[in-house]
């Protein structure tokens, strides 16, 4: 755990030498990161006693399980626990007498001698402990280093040849060790975590047994555990979204939330208790206005900013639940620090600022920038309804609500538009969680149960962060020794097929290349979770791929019938049962329950249920072909791959011995050309009589437009509703004046119904495709509009080797004075100078570079219209580039 900040020279001080130094000081530390700079102010900074913003659990209550931390102060894990009568966060400290450790495959006697680990301050005892290997299902013996500080671990790992579970958190050992699922609750016994999840019913239990019937035993073992996991109660946690507004002497310049050199001037609070209340600085030199507020909002105005403060750090414990919309980078460290410049004692304020995030000490701070950032949950969770993370984008498609627009500062606004702009910021950042019957709160409690992680490290990782900590979780439990990366390696790195696509290192999917051209009638059959339910059915598992020692050995060919790799079926593969026990779940209970499902609460968790399965399934497979992941192992991802060709191939041939053109196929889907209802059935049946595997219509199409490339086509659905793939315009950074095109373009085309249709309506799409170029000549568009935007993933200094357009622009910001920071959204346009490319705020009209525009316009439309007959000559035909922009 990162220490944290104090009011060690960040108040500002009075004498010159002082002055001076600290100037010097900011100087140096301009140039880094603010990641960097938190690294060297906590370094440097004294320890301080941290205010109690929480009351101890008390005995014999029930409590939802949140979080785990390491408190290093008292050296022992602590737990924050909800009680959903009082809407309070308890802490309990660890009562078992728990350490850090790590084991090594040496004897007792070996370690002693070791004088780096015996020697060492930090150093506790050592103990033998059994395990199960995981491969061959023996015990082994090991030896387990216990030591008093978990960053002792680090050090002493280095001193012994291999060293397991070395690389684990503290506290995620904890919550492995003491088998404990975050987001479940629990009873206080003895001051230790006793399991209070409900029983399942008779009627449960038989749905579970119905639902496993064809598993092996540990699965249906594991399915019963888990059962509860999935009906438990998610509670309605209280929470508060909070924003702040900063003012900034200079137009669009973004504050330092470290340097904090600019007052706050409002404060902008959103309960789920229906608070509604906003804190404002009184200005001298700004007008009341004459914006009318939402009802219910409570103003409450203060003459200093310290009072402010004080106010906000008062009301903010009332709640155990904090939201931000990015938080952990802006609102939160600038409150930290601009309290601390006022002269606020650290243990004041209810914060704790971290090297990658920020802790609320009275409660749970859940950043929903990050939570919303995640692909996982965006793919698959909201069904991709979002494609910028900005909070006005994703409130804009997740609730049809959008930041309130402004024509001039946030510092310029008169004070009644102030507080309407801030208000609306807390209080869609408050819906992100309660819309749809809380979807989004539950979604993250179920995750947290299914990840058996907490709630503040899952909604601030990636889904393979949290499928590691899932399988990690099961190792334990199980008593397995968790392996080393190396060691998975050498027993599945050997590949067998090139990859298509570089870096990957194993051949892929198979796509079915399309022809280019416009089909009517098209039904997609969808492989139900393919790659899922390869490795369920096929018992795919790091333990289970080319062992040495296997009786019971099933070949696992690809499309062309060569045998790539042998997969062991003596035992379950434990990527297999977990796999295939979500997979299940999901299909054959969860959704159905949600259809079923009669009462509207009810009928919106179980879809949380389904959704939040949903995400792990489908990050199952791709995370063992990461390197990055712990559990990496080559030939897994290779073994899934390779069956998932010959699936694909296999039920392609057999749909073409029957007489049906296959258009397009793509991983897990296949696109037939106007097949008979008689047909669909008997590929339905024939696909599970011959693998084993679900396969289901997926949708249909009035038509389908293919461009003739992969990945790229143009849908419509019977009601009119579009779905387009892989078309630039789909790019969030696509400038405005070609997304409003194209959708201009895509209301004419959803209105065709017939082939003769849209023969007719082929010279309407053509003229207005040539129209853009009019627009662009008669400078119909203004900077905004011809505007990409992209976002910094990075500060600028970290492009070293290559400097992408977005990078450029933000340099230039930078040097006309503009402070710009990763996560910012960059609008450039593109300009005949040596860069290429303006930021919008630095450019003018007549540089825009029409050659690039132009480029853009057919990378949009080419597609399209390749998919009509229409080749871009046609268009372009007669149409002079310079005579349209020697204007500009």
């Amino acid at each position: 755990m990162s220490k944290q900040l104090t009011l060690f020279d960040l108040i500002p001080n009075n004498s010159n030498a002082e002055k001076k130094s600290e100037e010097k000081r900011a100087d140096s530390l301009e140039a880094k990161t603010r990641k960097e700079l938190r690294k060297e102010e906590q370094s440097n900074l004294p320890k301080r006693k941290t205010k109690v913003w929480m009351s101890e659990a008390q005995e014999g209550k029930i409590y939802f399980l949140l979080q785990v931390d390491y408190d290093g102060d008292k050296g022992k894990a602590v737990c924050r626990l909800y009680d959903k009568d009082t809407q309070k966060i308890y802490y309990l400290y660890d009562n078992t007498h728990h350490k850090s450790y790590f084991l090594v495959d040496l004897d007792v006697d070996k370690v002693n001698k070791i004088n780096k680990i015996t020697k060492d301050p930090s150093f506790d005892h050592v103990e033998t402990v059994v395990k199960i290997d995981p491969y061959t299902h023996k015990k082994i013996t090991l030896t387990k280093i216990v030591v008093k500080d978990p960053l002792a671990v680090r050090r002493m790992r280095e001193h012994v040849p291999k060293a397991y579970e070395a690389h684990i958190k503290y506290f995620n050992n904890y919550i492995y060790d003491l088998g404990l699922i975050p987001g479940m609750p629990y009873l206080v016994k003895g001051k230790v975590l006793k399991e209070a999840k409900p029983t399942l019913s008779e009627d449960e239990v038989k749905e579970v047994d119905k639902a496993f019937s064809d598993s092996d035993q540990m699965t249906k073992e594991t399915s019963k555990e888990w059962m509860p996991i999935f009906e438990s109660e998610a509670p309605d946690l209280k929470r508060v979204a909070v924003d702040i507004e900063v003012f900034t002497p200079i137009e669009g310049r973004i504050p330092d939330p470290v340097k904090a050199e600019f007052p706050i001037i409002s404060i902008a609070l959103a309960g789920n208790d229906s608070k509604k209340l906003v804190l404002v600085l009184k200005r001298d030199d700004v007008n009341l206005g004459s914006t009318k507020l939402p009802d219910g909002l409570e103003v409450k105005t203060f003459n200093t900013e310290v009072d402010l403060l004080t106010e906000f750090f008062n009301i903010l414990p009332d709640y155990p639940v904090l939201l931000t919309f990015n938080g952990d980078d802006f609102d939160v460290p600038y409150i930290f620090f601009r309290a601390l410049k006022l002269g606020f004692f650290p243990e004041e304020i209810p914060f704790q600022i971290n090297t990658d995030d920020t802790k609320y000490l009275a409660g749970i701070h859940i950043d929903l920038y990050r939570f919303y950032f995640n692909k996982a949950v965006k793919t698959y969770a909201f069904d991709g309804k979002y494609n910028e993370y900005s909070l006005d984008a994703v409130a804009s498609a997740m609730l049809g609500l959008s930041k309130v627009k402004l024509d001039k500062s946030i510092s310029d606004l008169d004070m009644t538009k102030l507080i309407e702009y801030n208000y609306r910021d807390s209080e869609i950042t408050l819906k992100l969680t309660t819309f749809n019957n809380n979807i989004a709160m539950k979604l993250i409690i179920l995750l947290a149960r299914m990840s058996r992680m907490g709630i503040e490290e899952l909604t601030r990782t990636e889904v393979s962060t949290w499928i590691k900590n899932l399988y990690y979780w099961e190792h334990r439990r199980r008593n397995w020794l968790i392996p080393l990366k190396e060691e998975i390696l050498e027993r599945s790195s050997s590949i067998k097929t090139a990859s298509v696509i570089k870096g990957k290192g194993y051949k892929g999917a198979v796509v079915i290349d399309p022809p280019a051209g416009v089909f009517f009638n098209v039904v997609v059959l969808d492989f139900a979770s393919l790659y899922p339910s390869i490795i369920r059915t096929w018992n795919i598992s790091y333990e289970t791929v080319d062992l040495n020692d296997c009786k019971n050995i099933r070949e696992v060919k690809d499309e062309t019938g060569n045998v790539l790799h042998n997969i062991c079926f003596d035992r379950p593969g434990i990527t297999a049962v977990i796999t295939g026990l979500l997979r299940d779940f999901r299909v054959k209970i969860y959704k159905k329950k949600a259809k079923q499902a009669k009462d509207a609460e009810q009928k919106t968790f179980y879809d949380v249920v389904q959704r939040a399965m949903k995400v792990f399934i489908n990050a199952t497979y791709g995370v063992f072909g990461a390197e990055s992941f712990p559990l990496y192992a080559p030939a897994v991802a290779e073994s899934v791959t390779a069956l998932g060709r010959y699936v694909i191939t296999s039920t392609v041939s057999h749909a073409r011995s029957l007489g049906v053109k296959v258009l397009y196929g793509d991983t897990d889907s296949l696109f037939l050309y106007n097949p008979t209802q008689e047909i669909v059935e008997g590929m339905i049946k024939w696909v599970k009589d011959q693998f084993g595997l679900d396969i289901e219509v997926d949708k249909s199409y009035k038509f389908v437009a293919f461009s003739g490339l992969k990945k790229n086509y143009f849908g419509v659905y019977p009601d009119g509703k579009v779905d387009i793939k892989g078309m630039l315009v789909k790019k969030r950074n696509t400038p405005e004046f070609l997304k409003k095109s194209f959708a201009e373009v895509k209301d004419i085309l959803v209105k065709v119904n017939s082939p003769d249709e849209m023969r007719n309506v082929k010279k309407e799409v053509t003229d207005k495709v040539r129209s853009i170029y009019t627009g662009l000549k008669n400078k119909d568009y203004n900077l905004d509009e011809l505007a990409f935007k992209i976002m910094l993933s990075r500060g600028v200094e970290h492009y070293k080797k290559t400097t992408p357009q977005h990078v450029k622009a933000a340099e230039q910001l930078k040097e006309a004075g503009v402070q710009v920071l990763p996560r910012d959204i960059i609008m450039f346009v593109k300009v005949k100078t040596k860069d290429g490319v303006k930021p919008v705020q630095l450019a003018k009209l007549n540089e825009i570079d029409a050659d690039k525009y132009l480029d853009a316009v057919r990378s949009t439309f080419e597609q399209i219209l390749k998919a009509l007959g229409v080749s871009w000559d046609e268009i372009a035909s007669g149409l002079s580039i310079d005579n349209f922009f020697s204007s500009f």
